[in-house]
């Protein structure tokens, strides 16, 4: 892991969230420290954690109450 990779991560944290959206999200910041503590490194990883914070997002505003 590298210092790039560790700035990505910081925008795992979920402490901020209510506990309702923090559910959804810890989920991805477990996985997101999982891979980044695996012996992986280079473009690939960077590419791997940046969408999983795509899809983090995505399943945060999923949960989310409906604006309708």
């Amino acid at each position: 892991m590298n210092e790039h990779h560790r700035r990505i991560l910081r925008f795992f944290q979920s402490t901020h969230l209510p506990a309702h959206l923090r559910e959804v999200s810890q989920k991805f910041e477990t996985l997101a420290y999982d891979l980044a503590a695996m012996d992986l490194d280079g473009p690939e990883l960077t590419v791997a954690l940046r969408k999983l914070l795509e899809a983090k997002d995505a399943a945060v505003r999923a949960a989310l109450p409906s604006q309708d």
